[in-house]
């Protein structure tokens, strides 16, 4: 009787998973590369885990962990989060102050990795690494950019789509100082033109900040194009800071933007 073929061990996935610059697998994958018994690849995932060899930040969703990031838990988030996003089957683009970090606009380095997707996500962890997620539509009209990463390539918003994500998850941007700040560091690589084109993506209140926030930090070459766009719609008094007391406080400047929280740039 011949004898059965010899299948491949778990760890030998992993190592040869690795060898080929390819960091993240799904569960599902290891069954038909190995051969193994749902129960045999269980008991080995959970030694590979108690070994920091691998962490899943989503069920049935495995991150490959290198020697170096051993003590971290998790190489960054770059290395992962394209296979992840398409594992759970949602467009997605990094943003907030994760997409202004890589524009070169972190005035103090983000905590957490922030992605955009189309619905309500929860946060995923793999050691030290937090992806927190923001909802927000329409997603496929918002400008974004392929961004080679140390494993292929994730897609990152553009740098106009970021000014305007700073103001439209103001919360998840810190406070109103530290959008101004980052404004400042982003501006030399925005276009006026490209703002506008956002500004009929978003909603007119997002592009109302937007503009004084631009022009309060001495960009008319940007906030100007803004302007002469919000001149064509409706435009309403809106508050600066969402939540916050109005007060009394008039809105009599171009934008119709209540300033009711100061803006202190941290440069």
């Amino acid at each position: 009787m011949a004898q059965a073929p010899l299948r491949n061990s778990v760890r030998s996935f992993v190592d040869e998973r690795q060898s080929r610059g390819r960091y993240s697998f799904v569960l599902d994958e290891i069954g038909a590369e190995t051969g193994r018994s749902a129960i045999a690849i269980a008991a080995s995932l959970r030694r590979l885990k108690s070994q920091r060899r691998v962490v899943s930040p989503r069920r049935g969703f495995f991150v490959i962990v290198p020697p170096e990031y051993r003590s971290a838990g998790s190489p960054p988030a770059s290395w992962f989060i394209d296979d992840l996003m398409r594992f759970l089957g949602q467009p997605y683009y990094v943003g907030v102050l994760s997409a202004a970090a890589i524009h070169g606009a972190a005035h103090q380095q983000p905590q957490v990795f922030q992605v955009i997707t189309d619905r309500p996500t929860r946060p995923a962890r793999a050691g030290r690494v937090h992806v927190v997620f923001h909802a927000g539509r329409p997603i496929e009209r918002r400008h974004t950019e392929l961004k080679q990463t140390e494993t292929g390539t994730m897609v990152v918003a553009t740098p106009e789509t970021t000014a305007f994500d700073l103001v439209h998850y103001q919360a998840a941007a810190g406070h109103l100082g530290n959008v101004a700040t980052v404004l400042r560091e982003l501006a030399e690589r925005l276009d006026g033109s490209a703002l506008v084109t956002l500004a009929a993506v978003y909603a007119v209140p997002d592009v109302q900040r937007l503009g004084y926030l631009l022009e309060q930090s001495g960009q008319p070459g940007l906030a100007d194009p803004l302007a002469a766009w919000l001149v064509t719609r409706r435009v309403r008094p809106v508050a600066l800071a969402p939540g916050e007391s109005r007060g009394d406080l008039p809105s009599e400047n171009r934008w119709r933007v209540i300033p009711n929280e100061a803006v202190e740039a941290d440069l």
